[in-house]
């Protein structure tokens, strides 16, 4: 069944259409506590890894519980011995917890404050379900502690705290995203009607995304953060989305057709080009389910699912609302057929050369920034200031042993050596450089173990180096490497090896959709090179700000010294497929007028003229979705909303409104070129789908005024 034929099938059956998803946006809601009770929390880990194996060895011969930390503030040590005795009593005395350590209990100086007014407390727990069950009770008499002050973080208490932080964020984004779409749409239409229904479209995407992201959590782990991704992307594609369509009808209402005609007109034209547009991003989040990490493919399962959703509202709800509504909505008033947009095109291919020439320098050149990223797993100072666990960890660094929070790079031999070989073996491991320390661990059953703390943090460039140089000494047989950062560089490694496997997918999936879409193999090849230079340009500026804290003020973040690993990876798939997404609204429109009139510059210069308002608006109205998740404290949302935000905005100005004019003036007649075997494919296949009756044109009543959307 065509689009067309879908739409007006949806809109002869409304009542049923529209209580159908009425029923869906219960279920979504209904669904959302459930949801958020089988969310896993887990990132930055790959099963099989050396540092893995190496962590179960451990867990299996010697099981510890989680452990959280405390220091007590505003007091000379020794005046505060009697309050910590007393802690220290009572949480051993509570079931599950498994150690106390104080600078009296264990003799540890490092647990003192180099100024010595502070004191830290560390409690381990058991790896029992008691264990689990002790931390808050430990953690409330750690807060009520008679001290000027205690900060209480670290360990599970910390990963509540980002949990908690990824839920306020999102609540957050929404409450400011949607009044400003919405305000920004009605605006636009210069009605609520029309405008609601782009917002309904984006409520009810969201609703059934969390239906089936509940589903998916029986077949396999859906990351807690999923949930964001998923509304900031369903969110915008759904406003998009029905922002084209709207924008269609009432451009073929202005054409006074009749209700029938004009609604098929809408879904054969901007159907299509939402149709290929929901595929095309879906294809490129679909690249993130080749990573061995469950975070990355949740997020990748979730994105495609908040993809498809949208899109079926899109194409079933939106015609139901317009068949209800849709007298309600003005038409197009007449614009300028010669505009803005097609003045600019006409400037651009006037000069085509050197437009592409200085706008691709200006975004390699942004993109320079990120041949310096480091990466890191995301830690206390991704949340914001206001956290304990982030208090606690900056007067840790501040005010306490350099290496008292810095975890260990640990070599595990899978049996035990003998005090000789053990001997033998440390002082070559105390003998590489950067190494700070070296301990041996006792009572490890069948099991050496062996404590390497690196210079510097847990994660830097000193502890990187020395998991590699520990794991290429000739050591014991069967030596294995983990902590912190062998765990890094362990993902690291993997994402490397995935990341070919991942461009292979989105570059295959979107060339053969952008071929169907357009019938040229040349247009496909054109978007990934245009693509890859705006994603550049975000890269470079999300490590100018996040790592090197350049203009971090203004998006509430300090100088990390690095990105969370997964950043690029999430941000190439949603925003190579955001950018396919306008790549698919403008050659939408370019195709119809090239088939229309055979002149390739004519369908640039037109389709740019139609099509440049709804970009524009649409990448505006995805901009402010996204500019909500920066206004959030969890550094890893706000470095992925950042991202989208910077691609939207370089791809829908500079990429599509310079670039893509100026590289299809240059290629001429070239732009539609694919073999013959191909071309006759595509003929076949019957994809140039166009709608009933050729719509009028609207001629210039107001030559001044911007152009209408498409």
């Amino acid at each position: 069944m065509s689009l067309p034929r879908i739409a007006a099938w949806c809109a002869r059956r409304r009542r049923l259409v529209l209580a159908l998803w009425a029923a869906v946006l219960v279920g979504g809601i209904l669904s959302a506590p459930a949801l958020f009770e089988r969310l896993s929390d887990d990132t930055g880990s790959v099963d099989g890894s050396e540092s893995s194996r190496a962590s179960e060895l451990l867990r299996t011969a010697a099981p510890s519980g989680d452990t959280i930390a405390a220091v007590l503030d505003g007091r000379p040590a020794e005046e505060m011995r009697p309050e910590v005795d007393r802690l220290a009593t009572e949480l051993q005395a509570l079931p599950g917890v498994a150690s106390v350590a104080t600078p009296w209990a264990g003799g540890d100086e490092s647990l003192v404050a180099t100024d010595g007014e502070a004191v830290a407390i560390a409690v381990t727990f058991e790896p029992t379900p008691a264990g689990e069950d002790a931390v808050d009770d430990a953690a409330a008499l750690l807060r009520d502690a008679d001290v000027p002050r205690a900060v209480v973080g670290g360990g599970p208490l910390q990963d509540d705290e980002m949990e908690e932080q990824a839920g306020s964020d999102l609540a957050r984004a929404e409450i400011i995203s949607m009044p400003i779409a919405l305000v920004l749409l009605v605006v636009l239409f210069g009605g609520v009607v029309a405008a609601g229904i782009p917002v309904l479209v984006a409520l009810l995407g969201v609703a059934a995304t969390l239906g089936a992201l509940l589903l998916a959590t029986v077949v396999a782990d859906v990351s807690v953060y999923a949930v964001n991704v998923v509304t900031m992307l369903g969110l915008g594609l759904a406003v998009d989305y029905g922002l084209l369509l709207v924008s269609r009808f009432r451009e073929e209402k202005a054409t006074g057709a009749d209700d029938d005609t004009v609604l098929r007109r809408t879904f054969a034209t901007a159907g299509r080009t939402v149709a290929f547009s929901g595929l095309t991003v879906a294809a490129a989040l679909a690249g993130l389910l080749v990573f061995p990490d469950d975070f990355l493919r949740s997020m990748g399962l979730a994105g495609m699912a908040v993809v498809l959703l949208d899109l079926v509202a899109a194409l079933t709800l939106v015609p139901a609302l317009l068949a209800v509504w849709g007298r309600r909505i003005g038409p197009a008033r007449a614009r300028a057929a010669d505009g803005g947009f097609a003045r600019l095109a006409r400037r651009v291919r006037r000069r085509p050369l050197p437009v592409v020439v200085v706008v691709s320098g200006l975004l390699l050149l942004a993109a320079t920034p990120f041949l310096g990223v480091r990466f890191a797993d995301p830690d206390a100072r991704s949340l914001p200031e206001s956290s304990a666990s982030r208090q606690l960890a900056e007067l840790a660094d501040e005010r306490f042993a350099a290496a008292a929070d810095v975890d260990p790079v640990t070599a595990v031999v899978p049996s035990s050596l003998s005090a000789a070989e053990t001997a033998d073996w440390t002082e070559r491991l105390r003998a590489l450089d950067g190494v700070r320390e070296v301990s041996v661990r006792s009572s490890v059953p069948g099991l050496t173990v062996v404590d390497v703390v690196p210079a510097g943090g847990s994660q830097g460039a000193v502890a990187l180096r020395l998991v590699d140089d520990v794991r290429a000494l000739d050591g014991p047989a069967g030596v294995l490497v983990t902590g912190d950062a062998a765990e890094l560089a362990d993902y690291q490694e993997a994402l490397g090896d995935r990341l070919p496997w991942m461009l292979a997918v989105i570059a295959g999936a979107t060339t053969v959709l952008l071929f169907l879409f357009t019938g040229s193999l040349v247009v496909p090849l054109k978007a990934l090179a245009l693509g890859a230079l705006s994603l550049g340009a975000s890269f470079g500026a999300l490590v100018w700000v996040f790592q090197d804290g350049h203009l971090g003020a203004l998006v509430g973040t300090e100088a990390l010294g690095s990105l969370a690993s997964t950043t690029p990876v999430i941000v190439l798939a949603i925003a190579f497929g955001l950018s396919m997404d306008y790549e698919v609204f403008l050659l939408g429109r370019i195709a119809e007028e090239h088939r229309r009139t055979g002149d390739s510059d004519l369908a640039v210069e037109r389709g740019l003229q139609q099509t440049g308002r709804i970009v524009t608006a649409a990448a505006a109205l995805i901009v402010v979705v996204f500019a909500g998740f920066v206004a959030g404290g969890f550094s890893p949302i706000k470095q992925i909303g950042l991202g989208l935000a910077l691609a939207v905005v370089v791809d829908a100005t500079l990429v599509r409104m310079l670039l893509l004019p100026a590289v299809m003036t240059l290629m001429g007649r070239r732009n539609w070129w694919a073999p013959a075997p191909l071309r006759r494919l595509h003929e076949r296949l019957g994809l140039s789908e166009e709608p009933p009756t050729a719509p009028t044109v609207v001629e210039a009543a107001e030559p001044d005024r911007v152009p209408a959307p498409v």
